[in-house]
């Protein structure tokens, strides 16, 4: 794993030790981020924000089930205290699978 996203994905542990959810799930969603970014590039047209290439990822049929409904939980806009139950396996799965198909 690339050493800048393992430090997100750690200060996104920390964060979410010291009760801060709201952190932990921003710093889950920069590190799934920069794994999608690692295999496709922002093009100069647009969708570089991390946010838009979530939604793509969740709407890629090619992807297996598991990494769209990862993707579309991170993506998702949270209201009040409802965070997803656990955004940094969720970005897990997403490094996972990125990086393990670009790898081949």
């Amino acid at each position: 794993m690339p050493r800048k996203i393992g430090a997100e994905l750690r200060t996104g542990e920390r964060a979410r030790a010291s009760g801060n959810e709201g952190m932990a799930r921003v710093c889950a969603r920069r590190a799934a981020g920069m794994a999608i970014e690692s295999v496709h590039p922002p093009s100069a047209a647009g969708n570089a924000d991390i946010m838009s290439r979530l939604r793509a990822l969740e709407a890629d049929l090619s992807r297996p089930a598991s990494v769209r409904e990862a993707a579309g939980r991170l993506a998702a806009k949270v209201t009040g205290n409802s965070f997803a139950a656990d955004p940094i396996g969720d970005a897990l799965i997403i490094i996972e699978h990125i990086l393990g198909s670009s790898s081949a």
